[in-house]
């Protein structure tokens, strides 16, 4: 093993290069509209990429000045290396980074890395770094510049996203919900009426947030000078409501069915139909809380977990068939019941978030970063009157900053330049942001 403490040079993305034995490796932390994660880049030794090689395997070890540790490992995503963790803020702490393969010896490199080693453009001759893909190509082409409409594009993209994603997992729930119709008619189980009904309801909550999210595509306009982007909100209520309907309905079929008992017939296609119905909501909670985390929609983030549950009801209704089996028919419509009250626990939470956007409430950790971020900017004393609020899925924000009395007009314009492009970069899914900028008079009474 070779332990090696390197200067600190800047690569083509602006992080920390080290020399290796092969060339060199340019660490950064990428987070331009993504939580932020480690980046490895190879050169050679006249800087040029290298292909990487598939058998490599790398894991970094960063410790913080207050004695932590934390380790990250790595998977191949293009020409770098991706960690598979995010790496939490600030940036700044002793790396080792580990690298192994065939052909090559196990190498060790200490380094600092800092705020300066980030992968948001504008470090570098390589200027912005853009995403991946075909629409990081299109912005390396026609865009340069991290302003608030690079961010509206990537929102207008969002919601194209947004809506792919409801018309598979819509397909999806309903031929879910249909296969069940044909198995409850032919057994008369009510726990999988239940179950099938509540299906049927998560199918039905795609069509509110479809709407939104056409809706939001729009953008501004002289009316709605901040786009179309509570319609989400409004779309959350009515999936709140769809989802509370839908519990009345399986809880007055239970009950209904304790008062009147009726035999459930074809036990295993109602136990084929309760496994379809797992495997139907877990595949469309993964694809929802997925894509909603990548986009930054709290309600396809929310509809997605609500599915994972829902998989979880589905398979309750193995219960039920296990009773009959037993010679206990009565727990069918019991586990019914118990549905209900899931899908009610569910409707309570649900109402809670949706409650929590309607009257502009913000998560406290987005609140840190926007008071974090602008202190990496000199001449910014303080952060204060910090404001946030969601509309849609983008985070827009008023800050005023405190800066030193003797700054002039021009100074304090490019400042606040600076600032708004510190918030892009470390505020995941911000969508615009307002700066003021007030001299600090107690400095100069002081």
């Amino acid at each position: 093993m070779t332990a090696i403490v390197t200067n600190e040079k800047t690569g083509h993305h602006g992080g920390t290069l080290i020399t290796t034995e092969e060339g060199f490796v340019e660490i950064s932390v990428f987070e331009t509209n993504v939580p932020p994660l480690f980046r490895l880049y190879f050169f050679d030794p006249s800087m040029q990429p290298l292909a990487l090689n598939h058998d490599l395997a790398a894991t970094i070890e960063t410790r913080r000045p207050d004695g932590k540790k934390q380790i990250f490992e790595f998977r191949q995503e293009g020409d770098f290396l991706r960690s598979t963790t995010d790496v939490p803020e600030p940036h700044e702490f002793m790396v080792s980074l580990t690298l192994v393969g065939e052909g090559i010896n196990r190498q060790t490199y200490d380094t600092k890395f800092t705020e300066e080693g980030h992968d948001h453009g504008g470090h570098g001759h390589h200027g912005h770094d853009h995403g991946d893909g075909i629409f990081g190509w299109l912005k390396g082409k026609v865009a340069h510049s991290h302003s608030i409409t690079e961010k509206t594009d990537t929102a207008m993209e969002s919601n194209k996203r947004g809506i792919q994603t409801l018309k598979i997992t819509l397909v999806i729930m309903g031929l879910t919900a249909l296969l069940q119709v044909i198995i409850v008619l032919a057994s008369g189980s009510v726990a999988l009426l239940a179950d099938t009904i509540h299906n049927f309801a998560d199918a039905c909550t795609s069509l509110p947030l479809w709407v939104a999210f056409a809706l939001a595509r729009r953008g501004a306009n002289r009316r709605f000078t901040y786009g179309y982007g509570k319609i989400e909100d409004v779309a959350g209520v009515l999936i709140v409501l769809i989802i509370f309907f839908s519990a009345c309905v399986a809880g007055y079929e239970s009950v209904l069915k304790i008062i009147h008992p009726e035999p459930m017939v074809n036990t295993g296609w109602v136990a084929a139909a309760a496994i379809i119905g797992f495997i139907g909501n877990e595949w469309v909670a993964m694809y929802r809380i997925r894509v909603g985390k990548e986009i930054g929609s709290a309600a396809l983030i929310a509809d997605g977990y609500h599915a994972r549950v829902d998989g979880f009801t589905s398979l309750a209704v193995l219960f039920g068939v296990a009773g009959v089996w037993l010679g206990f028919p009565i727990i069918d419509p019991l586990v019914g019941l118990g549905i209900t009250i899931t899908i009610l626990v569910i409707v309570k939470g649900a109402a809670k978030s949706v409650w929590i956007r309607l009257i502009d409430g913000i998560e406290p950790e987005i609140l840190e970063q926007i008071e974090h971020a602008p202190m990496h900017v000199p001449g910014v004393k303080a952060v204060r009157d910090v404001r946030a609020r969601w509309i849609g899925h983008r985070v827009y924000t008023d800050v005023v900053l405190d800066v030193a009395p003797e700054i002039t007009v021009r100074e304090a314009d490019k400042l606040a330049q600076s600032v708004e492009k510190s918030l892009l970069d470390h505020v995941h899914l911000l969508g615009g942001a307002v700066v003021q900028v007030k001299p600090d008079e107690s400095t100069r009474l002081s």
